[in-house]
């Protein structure tokens, strides 16, 4: 049961990992006006910034699944290695965002939901 609370706790990092990219070495970044500044970025550093958007997106929905299965009292071992696939492909997707790749991407933010549906409906 710790493995699952420490990803879940991962899960819930993974957008503040993707707007530290944004944010890491550049020294214009305004501290006072972080939203500001990030909307005016370009390329990587604003994928960037849309990735951590999506990761606050999907973690309701990946935490209520996780719950859910819980609930239903789902194998852990099953649940753990379904939430390992789902922390792995969002990282993945990270990266092909911050690289822009576009197609690639949704197909990893598609697999991602995949995965997060399979969560939501093993157990029972």
């Amino acid at each position: 049961m710790t493995t699952i609370a420490w990803l879940m706790l991962i899960a819930a990092a993974l957008p503040f990992l993707a707007t530290g990219i944004a944010k890491a070495g550049d020294k214009s970044f305004d501290n006072d006006n972080p939203r500001a500044w990030l909307q005016k970025q370009e390329g990587w550093r604003a994928r960037a910034n849309a990735a951590q958007t999506n990761f606050f997106e999907g973690l309701p929905f990946f935490y209520a699944a996780v719950l859910f299965a819980l609930y239903r009292n789902v194998d852990l071992p099953q649940l753990r290695n379904l939430m390992i696939a789902y922390v792995i492909v969002r990282l993945v997707y990270l990266a092909l965002y911050l690289k822009g790749k576009g197609t690639l991407r949704s197909i990893a933010w598609t697999l991602g939901l995949v995965i997060n549906v399979a969560i939501l409906f093993s157990g029972g």
